[in-house]
C-alpha cells in the first residue's frame, strides 16, 4: 500500500473462522498499524511487548479488552492503550464480527522490543 492515502480500515479486515484475521495497513520501524478481526468467541490471549506500545481503538463491534486479569467491556469507537510490558489481549463476546485497529509504536522488529504469551 503506497502512503500517505486515505484508508478505510474495514475494507482491508481479514476475518478467519479458526483464529483471529490480521492485516497490516502500515509499517515503518517507528510505527505499526494493523487490524485485528474476529469471529464471535474468538479472542487474542493475554500477552505483553517489551519496548513496545499498544493502542487498540474499536472500529466496528463489541467485546472486552483483556489488561492484567481484568475483562473490560469495549465497544465501537473505543480505545485502550497497553504500555510496554502490560499484559493485554482482546475477546469478541458479542453476536457479530469484531474490528480493531492496533498501533504498536515502536514497530516489532526494533532492536530492544518482542513479545511475549501471559500464562
Amino acid at each position: 500500500m503506497d502512503h500517505p492515502k486515505l484508508i478505510r480500515p474495514a475494507e482491508h479486515a481479514i476475518y478467519d473462522a479458526s483464529k483471529m484475521g490480521k492485516a497490516t495497513l502500515f509499517q515503518s520501524p517507528r510505527l505499526l498499524a494493523g487490524l485485528n478481526a474476529f469471529e464471535p468467541d474468538q479472542e487474542h490471549a493475554l500477552h505483553a511487548h517489551t519496548g513496545t506500545d499498544k493502542i487498540y481503538v474499536v472500529v466496528e463491534g463489541s467485546g472486552e479488552f483483556l489488561i492484567e486479569g481484568a475483562a473490560l467491556a469495549m465497544r465501537e469507537g473505543e480505545m485502550l492503550v497497553a504500555p510496554a510490558g502490560v499484559p493485554h489481549g482482546i475477546r469478541n463476546t458479542g453476536g457479530r464480527r469484531l474490528l480493531v485497529l492496533a498501533i504498536l509504536a515502536p514497530g516489532p522488529g526494533v532492536a530492544g522490543t518482542d513479545s511475549r504469551i501471559v500464562p
